[in-house]
């Protein structure tokens, strides 16, 4: 059986400060057994992709490592950018690539959130295959309202309570993690100012 190997696509808050975003990676790159694939930060949305991959447990280890740091040195109180987001690490999801079931991945993005919960006091939403809610599996039901929103709400609205974590935001926000199959993601310019197109075309491609 081959080595196992999975993937993570890791969203942070910040792009405009490139020793912040050295700082995040160099935390991945400190792991034994893990490759850093790609980095891309657009300045617009004010936002890093890291993707990294390697077999599970050193994979989850740099994840949670670049959330750490990324909550020392990430402020959303702060951050302005185009991109939705909740948190300093907004969103880490994990691909099975080899060897490894969807099943394994889900377990291992809830071991991880629990982790992020209770050693670094974020709160962790889970979110696709991880989910423990029905209308958690949308990522964007989950950010709607963004940080700002959420900084108030989790305070009063159960449902708007983290699956681990404080109910409650500090600097770093929350952070979002799942276990999901590979997908494609790209950018479409419209030649109009009118929202519902975007939509409507967003709609027929997912």
């Amino acid at each position: 059986m081959s080595n196992p190997i999975i993937e993570c696509i890791a969203n942070y808050s910040e792009a405009r400060r490139p020793q912040v975003v050295d700082a995040i990676a160099a935390t991945i790159l400190a792991v034994a057994g893990v490759s850093l694939l790609d980095r891309h930060s657009d300045l617009d949305h004010n936002r890093t992709v890291l993707t990294f991959v390697g077999a599970p447990e050193p994979v989850a280890q740099a994840a949670f490592d670049s959330i750490a740091k990324a909550a020392e040195l990430i402020n959303l109180d702060e951050h302005h950018g185009e991109h939705p987001r909740i948190g300093a690490t907004d969103v880490v999801p994990f691909v099975p690539i080899s060897g490894v079931s969807m099943q394994e991945c889900v377990a291992l993005a809830r071991c991880l959130g629990e982790r992020v919960g209770s050693e670094l006091g974020i709160p962790v939403y889970l979110y696709e295959e991880a989910a423990t809610r029905p209308e958690r599996q949308n990522l964007e039901n989950i950010r709607r309202g963004q940080y700002e929103d959420l900084k108030e709400e989790i305070l009063t609205r159960p449902e708007r309570a983290p699956d681990f974590g404080p109910a409650r935001l500090g600097t770093a926000g929350a952070t979002v993690i799942g276990a999901r199959q590979p997908l494609i993601a790209f950018n479409v310019y419209l030649a109009t100012d009118d929202v519902s197109v975007a939509r409507k075309v967003a709609k027929a491609v997912r």
